[in-house]
Formats: structure tokens, sequence, C-alpha cells
């Protein structure tokens, strides 16, 4: 199980890496769950990691414009990440989200087959106005993506325990491997939840908050990406 840790710039993310951070994950909180950040602010990360840890990018919680989400996709590879994350926010069906991803995936690995393409869905579908996160796998896995997320797309301190139960995500997490992609979850993740992550033992946890002292808006603290690490062991 690896720590996805999301800094906003590359000082956070030179405090996550020092704190042992798995991925280092370049997004802006400030335009939403999966806000995407600058392709300069990516660049000095991908520099800073220099190798040492993957590089992940989100590229917004997006609507259902699949020429817009594959030309941002294709951004954020040019500018050096491994992963490439799309928020599917504006999708409504699976043939849509087939349709979102295969764009998205085509632009990425015509540019270089390596980088992986992560799809989000949402644990609060239903009050985000989003497809169930249970449609995604099969989706994806279509549409020749490399792992599937879910977060939350409403940022109010309510964590995606709250929407989804520890069947449900096992259930998540099953669909993912059956469809031969790797399993990630976020979403408000605190500390009395990763006794639940340990058990359902995903590949990938995503942090923020937990990181930032509580307030996904305030700095990533080292030690705190030191105690989330001890903690998942």
């Amino acid at each position: 199980m690896r720590l996805l840790v999301s800094p906003m710039n590359v000082i956070e993310a030179r405090s996550a890496l020092l704190g042992g951070a798995d991925i280092l994950d370049v997004k802006n909180p400030r335009e939403g769950s999966l806000g995407a950040n600058f392709p300069w602010a990516i660049r000095a990360v991908v520099d800073l990691a220099n190798g040492r840890v993957p590089v992940s990018a989100t590229i917004g919680d997006l609507d259902f414009k699949p020429g817009t989400a594959s030309l941002a996709a294709l951004g954020a590879a040019v500018a050096g990440a491994d992963y490439i994350k799309a928020g599917l926010l504006g999708v409504k069906t699976p043939e849509q989200a087939e349709e979102m991803l295969q764009g998205i995936v085509r632009s990425v690995k015509d540019y270089d087959p390596a980088k992986k393409v992560v799809a989000s869905g949402y644990s609060d579908y239903l009050r985000a106005g989003s497809i169930s996160p249970m449609l995604l796998p099969e989706a994806a896995a279509k549409a020749g993506a490399d792992v599937v997320m879910v977060d939350t797309a409403i940022k109010d301190g309510r964590p995606t325990f709250d929407f989804m139960g520890e069947q449900d995500l096992a259930r998540f997490i099953a669909l993912g491997h059956t469809n031969g992609l790797q399993v990630a979850l976020a979403g408000s993740i605190g500390f009395a939840h990763l006794g639940l992550l340990r058990r359902l033992d995903p590949d990938i946890i995503g942090v923020r908050g937990i990181v930032c002292g509580g307030d996904r808006k305030a700095a990533v603290q080292k030690e705190l990406v030191e105690k989330v690490k001890r903690e998942l062991r």
C-alpha cells in the first residue's frame, strides 16, 4: 500500500518527500477536489523528485468534454507527470466514462506508453450528481486506464467512509483488481480511518488534509507524513 501525498507546490512536495511519501500528486485545491495545477508547478515537482518517486498530476474535476480532457491530460504528461489523474465529475453513465477515458488514454499513451492514467470517481456521487464509482472499473479497463480511484467531490470535512462503508469499498477494490487495475482510495482520510485502510489494503491511499494538520488549505507537514506512514505499517 503506497502513500500518495498531494502538494500544491515544490515547497510542500519537499516536505512530503522528506516525510516518506511514495507518490507526489501535484494538485490545486483552490480549483476543487482534483483541481489542476500549472504545468510549471508539475515540472518543478518532477525536477525535485528526480526519479526517486513517481509524480502524479490532477487535471481537474471535469465536465463531460472528452476533447478538453484529452488536451489537459496531454499537458500534464508533457509537463512530466508519471500518473495523470482525471476526475470524472460531469460523467453520468458508463458509456460517457469510457468515451472520456479513451480520449485521455490515447493522448497520454501516444505521447509516452509508460505513463499511467487514473480514473477518479466520487464516493459522494449522489450529492455531486456524478456516476457511481462502482461503474467505473469496467469502463476504465475498457478504455485502457491503469488505476481506478474514489475521492470526495465536495470537501466539507465528510470523508469517503461517510458515503461508502467497508463492504462497499472492499467491493470497489475487488472490481478494480478483477478488471486488471490498481485501486486508490482518498477523500478526507483521518487518522481514525487508517486501521480500516490497513484491512482494506488498496494499492494506493491518497491524502492531503491529514498531513496539513486537518486543513487541506494549509501546508503539508513532513512530521505528519511520517506519522501517517508509521501508522499505515
